[in-house]
């Protein structure tokens, strides 16, 4: 089996003819169905059915489509690799930001860093929800993504970088721990809460703390919007429940409490989330590098959760 071989077998596959196939690789149809052939006799298996309509994969050939992908995907990376080894990193970087997450605030320093130090990469950042995020990954369609995380994955892996303690966000008008810096959970537990789809790690570390307390979830309303969150807060419409360097981020001003959640405390992580099953490109590598570089000097030594608080 060669990679030639698995050009010529994604190619027929994305065209649903042999035919096309021919037309568009520029290579004789009978020499094509050859290769196909050769193919199905070195897995011994079939790995199209054919028709008057064209082709289709069977199971075995879908199978090997879905490798076949990622092998010439490699194999491209790798010549791509090689070719810029020795010059300064280049190329289009995608990073996923998680919703309700400090992370966002970070954008501007990201990208004026990646400017300054690797003037050839382009970073493209987009906000995604955890719900289409491994497939995102697994696909390349994203290079990293920082998120709430939200537990094992298959595909991808994640790199905790920090542990934040949640605190309960609220108008300052609210008569709650009238005084203090801390709620008890019981006491947030009173405030109707603005929270995100029940997709969203975050929330779903909100629900399971209740739950396991025997205490209620008063949801006002599920907010995906953050412009329309630091709204309704300020209207005094309910309360929400954000890690410290969130709140910060997106309730800067003085209106607003941010009380830490105590008795007990709730715990959110943010990861950095990348592929497991193949390696990132020289660009993607070294934006990986910078992102980790800056959530350290920034982040950890502010708002990482004391272990002997948890």
């Amino acid at each position: 089996m060669d990679t030639r071989k698995l050009s010529y077998f994604v190619k027929i596959v994305d065209s649903g003819s042999i035919t096309k196939a021919a037309a568009a690789l520029h290579v004789a149809q009978p020499a094509l169905s050859q290769q196909v052939s050769a193919l199905e006799s070195d897995l011994k298996q079939r790995l199209l059915i054919r028709s008057k309509q064209g082709v289709e994969p069977t199971a075995a050939g879908h199978t090997l489509y879905r490798h076949a992908q990622t092998i010439l995907r490699l194999v491209e990376q790798a010549r791509l690799d090689v070719a810029a080894s020795g010059a300064a990193p280049s190329g289009r970087v995608s990073i996923a930001i998680a919703p309700y997450s400090m992370a966002s605030s970070l954008t501007p320093q990201i990208i004026r860093e990646v400017g300054r130090r690797y003037p050839d990469i382009v970073v493209h950042l987009t906000e995604i929800f955890g719900g289409v995020l491994s497939e995102a990954i697994k696909n390349g369609r994203l290079d990293m993504a920082l998120i709430y995380e939200p537990g094992k994955i298959r595909g991808v892996q994640f790199t905790t970088m920090i542990v934040e303690d949640l605190h309960l966000v609220t108008h300052e008008n609210v008569d709650v721990a009238q005084g203090r810096t801390t709620v008890t959970l019981e006491e947030a537990s009173s405030l109707g809460l603005f929270l995100p789809e029940k997709n969203h790690t975050l929330r779903q570390i909100i629900e399971k703390g209740l739950a396991d307390h025997g205490l209620p979830l008063r949801l006002v309303g599920e907010v995906e919007s953050v412009p329309s969150l630091v709204r309704l807060i300020r209207a005094n419409l309910g309360a929400t429940v954000l890690p410290k360097s969130a709140a910060d981020a997106l309730f800067p001003d003085e209106n607003f409490k941010v009380l830490r959640i105590v008795e007990p405390a709730l715990q959110s992580k943010i990861a950095l989330c990348t592929p497991d099953h193949e390696p990132l490109s020289e660009a993607a590598s070294a934006v990986l590098i910078l992102v980790k570089e800056m959530l350290q000097q920034q982040l950890i030594s502010k708002y990482a959760a004391d272990p002997a608080e948890a």
